[in-house]
């Protein structure tokens, strides 16, 4: 892949991974926060996954740069799948994964979590992720 198709995948996917992010954010707004706690969990969970799939598609944008070949026929990736092949690339991003991962999918999705700090602390993290990807010059 040459330099410029390496930029020109950076930029349209840093663009469709922060496009997911502010949906994630305005969706969270809709949970509304008193005190520490978000008051309506099932905006939070939509948030999450929406956040977690920006990281996702960041994800699969800094394997292709790395040349780490991507499962065929659009097979749905596992998280082992993404574990074993960024912790052999860089170890701090797949400590980010771990991170995104037990807050955004497991904690904030699944269970629902409503602490604002601990959903708060997951678009951080998913936010380092994306920045991974971000293009010289974004057009986002």
């Amino acid at each position: 892949m040459s330099v410029e198709e390496q930029q020109e995948l950076k930029q349209k996917s840093y663009a469709e991974a922060m496009r997911y992010m502010s949906n994630a954010k305005e969706t969270l707004q809709k949970a509304r926060k008193e005190d520490r706690f978000y008051q309506d969990r099932k905006y939070v969970r939509t948030a999450c996954g929406t956040a977690y799939n920006g990281v996702l598609i960041a994800l699969d944008t800094y394997l292709t740069l790395k040349d780490v070949e991507l499962p065929k026929n659009k097979k749905r990736r596992s998280i082992e799948f993404y574990e074993q092949n960024i912790s052999k690339i860089d170890g701090k991003l797949s400590k980010y994964l771990g991170s995104a991962y037990n807050i955004l999918h497991l904690s904030g999705y699944y269970d629902g979590e409503l602490s604002v700090s601990v959903i708060t602390a997951g678009f951080d993290v998913a936010y380092d992720i994306i920045n991974k990807i971000k293009p010289l010059t974004p057009d986002a």
